[in-house]
């Protein structure tokens, strides 16, 4: 279904491109889904679910969170600069069929970030909407795929970082934390006001 969806679209995909990719016949589709639309929506929950473990697993539960945040966005920026297709489905296909999925991310990815400060035991200090963040954060990946250029996804880490980091941190923490992804200063056009 990756596949296919990154070739011919959703809608241009048929149930037998999908078994042609999958060597399977028409009939073990059909023990597995009943049609193509119940097959799409569990590649999006696969795919989702794979960004969710390469997320966790990027850093460990004694980060602070201020570092883990920047450790997991460049873990999903790496993995889906290596999986183009996926990332296409994730930020194109399954927006275009379901636009509801980018509430589903939304409730799966904000809550997740600020659970680190709530667990660390820091207050969020920002007036910052993390929903607007994220949002924002949504449209430069979904910018970057549509003009295939999913291998420079890890070029927006220090973007991502701050727009991670600045609703629960503030803007202060959150340059500091672009800092050190970039190795260097952060750009003059993140540098507004607290």
């Amino acid at each position: 279904m990756v596949h296919s969806c990154a070739q011919k679209t959703y809608a241009g995909t048929t149930i037998s491109d999908i078994v042609a990719r999958a060597s399977i016949s028409r009939t073990t589709f059909y023990k597995h889904f009943p049609d193509k639309r119940a097959c799409f929506d569990a590649t999006v929950d696969a795919c989702i679910e794979e960004i969710r473990v390469v997320a966790r697993d990027a850093h460990t539960p004694t980060d602070p969170p201020a570092e883990a945040v920047p450790k997991a966005t460049a873990a999903i920026l790496e993995r889906m600069a290596e999986k183009p297709e996926m990332a296409q489905m994730l930020t194109g296909e399954a927006v275009a069929v379901e636009p509801a999925v980018v509430d589903h991310y939304r409730r799966l990815m904000l809550p997740a970030v600020a659970a680190l400060w709530d667990a660390a035991g820091e207050p969020h200090r920002s007036h910052i909407d993390p929903q607007l963040a994220f949002a924002r954060a949504q449209l430069l990946i979904f910018n970057q795929i549509a003009a295939g250029n999913a291998a420079q996804l890890p070029d927006l880490l220090p973007e991502l970082v701050y727009l991670a980091v600045a609703p629960f941190a503030g803007h202060k923490e959150a340059l500091a934390q672009v800092r050190r992804v970039e190795g260097e200063s952060a750009p003059e056009h993140s540098r507004a006001g607290d």
